[in-house]
């Protein structure tokens, strides 16, 4: 049997480590902000289509060239109003998050980038605009790595410490945001509910793992369709969670869209779990970069 197989499909199995969370909490959550629009591929911005991913079209019927206008206005609505409902809900409530944006998406709405800041959300760097990293090449990977950073530190103030990337990282992805060297973390890895170690050429990088099942983009892909499907599966995985946590606390992460569950529809389910978390004492409502420095805190990377 081959011994250099490069996937860990182990982990930390029946034994993961006692995360230890502050104040002993049994689970952490993390509310994610995608921050997409504006960022996203059109034709003003020269890529010759109007994107369509996680909105109500499939895929755009318009040909090569021109502007699907109804798609652009899908995500026009997400920094035009959806943000808004979203970020209101989380502040109603006392509760922070983390933004995952694209650096242009942000730097097209300064309105949003004062409110992040203002709010004191942590921002993880979601790209310099919503592509496939896995489409360029290494050198164009490296340039949007760097404009990204350079538009982020210009808008809100601060470099990020965080990377997720759209869709899934490319094969030099992670080392390229290691080589760059100021990032703590990255989130492009769904394998886990708890952050782990991986070596990028023999040095340790932290991993804040993500979901794409607790997240809203289940509803454009048919799994639910309305605010009770949704509620209900946040619930239900919330309350596994928190069980599971009187032994082995875990990390929750709750991915929302602007264009998606900023609607007022989907945005109810987002309310009605938020009233429910607050039901629980031993909760932790974190920023993924407190998440990211506790671990690395509480649980050094060890050979």
């Amino acid at each position: 049997m081959a011994t250099d197989y490069p996937r860990d499909m182990v982990g930390y199995g029946a034994a993961p480590p006692f995360a230890d969370w502050p104040g002993g909490v049994r689970l952490a959550l993390n509310i994610v902000f995608n921050l997409e629009e504006g960022s996203e591929y059109s034709v003003p911005d020269g890529d010759g289509f109007s994107e369509t991913g996680l909105t109500e079209i499939r895929a755009s019927t318009y040909p090569l060239g021109s502007r699907d206008f109804a798609a652009e206005s899908l995500f026009e609505y997400g920094g035009r109003v959806g943000f808004w409902r979203l970020h209101r809900l989380v502040q109603e409530r006392g509760m922070t998050a983390t933004m995952f944006a694209c650096a242009l998406a942000l730097e097209r709405n300064p309105a949003i980038a004062r409110a992040v800041v203002e709010a004191g959300y942590d921002v993880c760097c979601h790209g310099w605009r919503w592509i496939e990293h896995y489409k360029l090449t290494e050198a164009e990977e490296r340039e949007h790595i760097r404009r990204a950073i350079d538009s982020l530190t210009r808008t809100v103030g601060q470099r990020p410490l965080g990377w997720y990337c759209r869709t899934g990282p490319s094969a030099n992805t992670r080392r390229l945001i290691a080589e760059e060297g100021g990032f703590l973390y990255d989130s492009d890895s769904y394998a886990d509910e708890l952050p782990f170690w991986v070596l990028v050429d023999g040095r340790p990088r932290l991993v804040v793992p993500y979901s794409l099942t607790t997240n809203d983009g289940l509803f454009t892909r048919g799994s639910i369709g309305t605010a009770d499907q949704w509620f209900g599966y946040l619930k239900d995985s919330f309350d596994m969670l928190y069980a599971e946590g009187a032994t082995t606390p875990r990390l929750m992460s709750v991915g929302l869209h602007m264009r998606l569950v900023g609607h007022p529809g989907r945005a109810m389910a987002l309310a009605r779990f938020l009233d429910h978390v607050r039901g629980f004492p031993d909760v932790w409502v974190a920023r993924r970069i407190d998440i990211a420095r506790h671990w690395i805190q509480r649980h050094p990377y060890r050979p």
